[in-house]
């Protein structure tokens, strides 16, 4: 029987079933993985020793949800590999026409995204990654987590009248599993997550333009 403990572990050592169809290549995207948690460490030991307004418990906690959802946006990449129709985002879009909740989802998904797979298959794969990166390492966080809740209210939409388990896509318990992770995003998102010990506390505290608020960098400031 399946347990929390095992499948993180199959998912931490390349064992679950979304990287199956990968063959070899599921050890260059562990290898991605990896990286970014050891960059996300790392910035958080940065943080600690240069800013002692970073040390404290509800910034520690509020770097770990970021961290973790990340990584849930990481694993939901793996939906999209490989490339084609023999994947989870796939099976999930071929479902949607029969299960979303509005039926301009349900049109939007047969007449654009199920005849032009081959293009919103990889598209969706940048956002994927983008957002996971962005979160585990917090950087831009604002802007990632706002692609991430969109992602997720799609997920929603478009799955909500599907029974647990119907597709290789649905959340373990309901379709509302997407809807707690477009709550998380958009709470990420208007908390800025990434100022907690994240590359964006790192830029508003190193980078001059930024940390003194000059013009040429108010931009990159309201982004983090």
């Amino acid at each position: 029987m399946p347990t929390p403990l095992n499948d993180l572990v199959a998912f931490l050592t390349g064992a679950a079933a979304d990287y199956e169809a990968l063959g070899a290549a599921r050890y260059v995207v562990l290898v991605v993985f990896y990286a970014l948690v050891v960059a996300s460490l790392t910035l958080l030991v940065v943080n600690l020793r240069d800013d002692r307004g970073q040390r404290s418990g509800g910034l520690l906690w509020l770097w770990l949800v970021r961290v973790a959802v990340g990584c849930l946006w990481f694993k939901a990449m793996l939906w999209t590999l490989p490339f084609g129709t023999d994947n989870g985002l796939h099976a999930w879009t071929a479902a949607v026409p029969d299960r979303a909740a509005l039926p301009q989802v349900a049109r939007f998904a047969t007449d654009a995204l199920l005849p032009h797979f081959g293009v919103f298959d990889p598209l969706a794969f940048l956002a994927a990654f983008g957002v996971a990166a962005a979160l585990i390492l917090g950087l831009l966080v604002r802007v990632a987590a706002l692609v991430g809740f969109a992602m997720a209210a799609a997920l929603w939409l478009g799955l909500y009248g599907a029974p647990a388990g119907e597709t290789a896509a649905s959340s373990a318990a309901s379709p509302w599993g997407f809807a707690l992770m477009a709550l998380l995003c958009g709470t990420l998102a208007v908390l800025a997550a990434g100022r907690a010990l994240g590359a964006d506390a790192w830029i508003r505290r190193a980078v001059p333009s930024v940390r003194d608020r000059r013009p040429a960098g108010l931009l990159l400031r309201g982004l983090t």
